[in-house]
C-alpha cells in the first residue's frame, strides 16, 4: 500500500470530523440556543460536510479495501465520520496499525534509475 492512500485517508478524516463537530455546534446553536444566523452556518457547513463526507467515504473504501480488511471493520471506518469526535479516534487506531505496513511496502520498492 502507498504512503498517499493512508494520507488522503488522514486528511479527510480530520476534515469530516472538524465539520460534523462545528455542525453539531450550529445545530446547538440553531435548535439549543435559538441563535440569529446559526440557521445559515447550519445549511452551510450541512452541505459541506455531506460533499466531504463522500469524498471522505470513497478514500476510506480504497484504504480499506488495499488492506484487505473485512466488512465489519470496514463499515466501522466507514461510519466514523457520522458521529461527532469519533474519526479522530477511527483515524489514530487505524493509522497506528498501517503506518508499519506502508513503510514496509515502500521499503520493498526498489530505487527508480535515474538517467
Amino acid at each position: 500500500m502507498k504512503h498517499s492512500v493512508l494520507t488522503r485517508y488522514r486528511v479527510m478524516a480530520y476534515v469530516t470530523g472538524v465539520l460534523l463537530i462545528a455542525l453539531t455546534l450550529a445545530v446547538i446553536g440553531k435548535y439549543g440556543l435559538d441563535i440569529s444566523g446559526a440557521g445559515t452556518a447550519t445549511t452551510v457547513i450541512g452541505f459541506a460536510h455531506g460533499w466531504l463526507y463522500v469524498v471522505y467515504l470513497i478514500f476510506a473504501f480504497d484504504l480499506c479495501s488495499k488492506a484487505k480488511w473485512p466488512l465489519g471493520r470496514m463499515a466501522w471506518v466507514l461510519l466514523a465520520g457520522t458521529v461527532p469526535t469519533a474519526a479522530f479516534f477511527v483515524e489514530r487506531r487505524v493509522s497506528r496499525e498501517l503506518a508499519p505496513l506502508v513503510t514496509a511496502a515502500q521499503a520493498d520498492e526498489p530505487e527508480p534509475v535515474r538517467a
